[in-house]
């Protein structure tokens, strides 16, 4: 489970986004979420778009990885289509914030590979908030406000990635994969193989 945070506008969904796109062996995490789907969003393919009764009766049911509120809005990570994935071989994305990650840190440890992303200033954030276009000025300024708080959690995560270019912002994403995927723990069969190399 990889899981990418950052302040809004920091280039983690972008950086997702691209991962994704050039490495098969991972699938999206889509989280189920009670905000307003945004023009160009699909249902369950950028978020699981649900009411306020059905999300508190999926918490209620204890099928969420992890949840939270952001900004007045419940997001939350199914259970049941990462535990699939995962169990057909497949790595798992994560797009979540800090409490996400806390919450799948107690659930699932071992499992867990964290990289938070930093914006290269916070200029440059505000810059990119406002050129996206998809919030007004009022949310933005939310936003900022909030940024500093999200990037207080930095230090609780195993890789932190300044992302001044987002080229190199996904290196540095793809090798940490690589690496981690190299781990001895994660590598599936390898001690049936040792063992025809031992007589």
């Amino acid at each position: 489970m990889l899981v990418l945070s950052s302040p809004s506008g920091a280039g983690k969904t972008t950086l997702a986004k691209r991962l994704l796109a050039m490495d098969s062996a991972f699938t999206m995490s889509v989280s189920a979420t009670t905000r307003a789907k945004r023009q160009g969003e699909s249902h369950g393919i950028d978020y699981h778009f649900v009411t306020q009764q059905s999300f508190a009766d999926m918490t209620q049911r204890e099928e969420f990885l992890e949840f939270a509120t952001v900004f007045g809005h419940s997001y939350g990570t199914p259970k049941a289509p990462v535990e699939q994935a995962m169990q057909s071989g497949l790595d798992v994305l994560f797009d979540i914030d800090w409490q996400g990650t806390q919450q799948l840190r107690e659930r699932a440890r071992d499992d867990v590979v964290s990289v938070f992303i930093l914006p290269p200033s916070r200029a440059e954030l505000e810059r990119r908030l406002n050129v996206r276009g998809q919030d007004s000025a009022d949310v933005v300024a939310k936003r900022m406000a909030k940024a500093s708080d999200e990037i207080s959690h930095w230090a609780e995560y195993d890789y932190v990635i300044v992302n001044d270019d987002i080229e190199v912002a996904l290196g540095k994403i793809v090798r940490i994969v690589e690496a981690e995927r190299y781990k001895r723990v994660r590598q599936t069969g390898l001690s049936q193989f040792v063992r025809t190399l031992v007589v």
